[in-house]
Formats: C-alpha cells, structure tokens, sequence
C-alpha cells in the first residue's frame, strides 16, 4: 500500500469521510472492543447477547464477517486508489457504505426469523459492494489485483453460507465459516507476500543496510499461495482428513521459509515494520497447529484456530492499520511506545488463547485474561490511533 497522505483536502470536506481506512478502521477498533465485552460477559455469565444465535455462533461469525469485512474494507478502499490512480470513495457514498456494514451488525438483534433474513441480506451486500467496487476500478486501470476482489466476493458468499447455516436452510456444518476464514488467510498470504518484502527492502535501502535482502514476490511465492489455497480447500471440505493435515503442514512449512526469506531479523530496530514479520509468523504457526490437530488427538483444534484468527489475523489486522493510519494521515513511520503497547497486547493475548486449552483446570481465567490483553489492543487502537481518524491530516 503506498503510504503518502493524499490530496489537499477541499474546503468544507469531512475529514473522517475523505477515505476509507477512517471510518472502517475507527468503527473496527470500537467494534471488537464491543463484541469482545459482550462474549466475555457471556461465558462470565453476567450478560446475554440479544441475539436469536447461539453464543458462539454469533462471537464466530461476527469477529470474522463483522470484524475483519470492515478491516478488508478499509484496506481496500485505501489501497485500491494506489494501485489504480482513480479517484477513492468519499463522502456520501463511503458513508453509506459504512452505514451498510453498521446496520449489518445491528439488525442481527431483531427478534425472530424476519431480522435474521435481514442480517443476512445486508451481510452479504457490503462486502459484495465491496467487491464490485473494486473490481470495476482495477479492471478500469488494468491494474493485476483483480484477484483480491474475487476474493472478497467470495467472502461475501461465505458469510451468507454461514447464515443459511445458522438459521437451518442448509446442512453445511462449519464449512462456511472455515471457508471463509480461508479465504481471509489467502488475502493475507497475497497482499503480506507482497507489501512486507518490499516495505523491507525500503527501509533497509534507505538506511544503505546492504545485503541480504529480502527476497522480492516470485515462482516460489506463487507455488506457496497454491500449496496453501489447496490445503484450506481440504480443510474447509474436510476438516478432520489425514490429507487435509498433510496439505497444512506442508503449507505452514512453505510459509516458514517464505518469512525467512524476508530478512525480518534485521528490522527490530523499528517496531512498525517488525510488527509485520511477526504478525506474518502467526499463519505458518497456525497452520502446522491445525495440521498436527488432525494428526495428533491431545493437541486442541481450538488452539490452531485461535492461531490464525486471533494471532494471524487479529496481529496482522493491527500491523497494517497503524502503519496504514500514520502513512495516510501524513505522521512518520514510526511505532511510539503506545504502538508497541497495541502490538503487544495483541500478540500476548493470542499467545495466551491458544494456550489455554492445554490447561483445562485453568481455561476459564486464561479466557479471560486473553481476551483482556487482545480486546486491549483494539481499545489502545481507538484511543491512540482515533484522534489522527478524525482529524484532518497536519500541514506540512
């Protein structure tokens, strides 16, 4: 994603709607310190959703459709103008937009079948919109990410499997959710195979740091994203087969190499690019923990999940909006003690999640001191980053 802030803003223009990492950046941050509270109150048992779901079926689905859609969309709304040249979407239209994925997640508390119908039908419009937006754009540039639309319109079909799922109109199990959690893996795997490598390769060039160097995306590259697109197709279809287990480790180790390739070690000495390696080191993890799963009964399928959703995704998520937010809101590069505070909440309460099916005597505290540290990171994230949301970028 280029990083420079934009275009002098015109006059009488909102600030918070110029473009897209603001509001959906903002209303994510809120949004999984919210659902968050509201899961933790329920397994305390002092609160009940208000939700005609099950608990778990609406933690599951909302911290992956509700969550991580709105955090698609504000890197793409972002980042698809930078790779295109045209015009972001702004004001109106970018509002409405949020408005969309907001009424999504508020109308899932109607009571009865009719508000169930209707979340699913707002659920599946915003990221399809999404989708149609950006695939308009980047086939209007020529531009070669047209891979990542088809993938959020993708995700739009997962998550209306998942409420067919839910309110009985189809016996999918949890494909649908496993499925769309990969295709969120995928994104990861495309867009991090590229923007870390050459973040790196930036700031070691600028510092005339010299080799080794960070290997750039290639044929290796593109048999990982295969291996891995395979190996979460087997998963999704079959999640407790041998060569489903097989196909993930294979990919978590081509992962493993493929960060190492990347030169990560030599860029501790700034933290908000660092962030990014690590938070990448969560995905070949979690997908060797799913793998040996299968493999191995005593090992917690939880563990592996909570690998990838709460350390891969919910660490990278942060990486990319804090860089994303200074970048865009014309502030240095660089991760102040509050940044590092955000990365190691959220790192340290993956770490704690997956450990705490290891301990069942132990479960119920360790829950909820993983979800203290992690939703922490999200509430460190509104106050920090919130302000430079909503304020117009500073003159330079």
């Amino acid at each position: 994603m280029h990083e420079e802030p934009g275009a002098v803003r015109p006059p009488g223009r909102i600030a918070f709607l110029e473009i897209g990492f603001r509001p959906f950046f903002l209303g994510a941050s809120v949004f999984a310190v919210v659902a968050l509270a509201l899961w933790l109150g329920t397994l305390s048992g002092a609160v009940a959703i208000p939700s005609p779901w099950q608990r778990l079926d609406w933690h599951r689905h909302e911290m992956l459709f509700g969550l991580v859609g709105a955090i698609i969309a504000g890197f793409l709304l972002t980042a698809v103008p930078n790779w295109t040249g045209r015009r972001p979407l702004s004001g109106t239209p970018l509002a409405a937009l949020a408005g969309l994925w907001l009424l999504a997640r508020l109308v899932q508390f109607v009571p009865g079948a009719p508000g169930l119908g209707f979340a699913a039908a707002l659920d599946a419009a915003f990221p399809l919109a999404l989708a149609l937006w950006a695939g308009r754009e980047i086939r209007a540039s020529g531009n070669r990410n047209l891979p990542v639309a088809i993938l959020v319109a993708l995700f739009a079909l997962a998550g209306l499997g998942d409420h067919a799922r839910l309110v009985g109109l189809i016996a999918l199990a949890d494909a649908s959710y496993r499925f769309g959690l990969a295709l969120v893996l995928i994104l990861i795997s495309l867009i991090g195979g590229r923007i870390i490598p050459a973040f790196t390769r930036n700031w070691l060039t600028a510092r005339a740091m010299g080799a080794p160097m960070p290997v750039m995306f290639g044929v290796f590259d593109r048999l990982v994203l295969v291996l891995s697109a395979l190996a979460l197709l087997a998963w999704t279809l079959a999640p407790a087969g041998v060569a489903s287990a097989w196909l993930l480790i294979g990919a978590g180790v081509l992962h493993a190499i493929r960060l190492a390739r990347w030169a990560g070690w030599r860029t501790f000495a700034e933290p908000l690019l660092a962030a990014l390696h690590l938070a990448y080191a969560w995905l070949p993890a979690g997908l060797l923990l799913m793998g040996f799963s299968i493999l191995l009964p005593l090992l917690p399928p939880s563990a592996a999940l909570h690998a990838l959703t709460a350390g891969a995704i919910g660490a990278m998520t942060l990486a990319v909006m804090t860089r994303a937010t200074l970048g865009h809101s014309g502030r240095p590069l660089h991760a102040g003690p509050g940044t590092v505070l955000i990365y190691a909440c959220v790192h340290l309460g993956a770490l704690v999640r997956v450990l705490a099916p290891l301990w069942p005597d132990a479960a119920a505290p360790l829950l909820m001191l993983a979800g203290l540290l992690w939703g922490g990171a999200w509430l460190l994230f509104a106050f920090i980053y919130g302000p430079m949301i909503l304020r117009p970028p500073p003159a330079r």
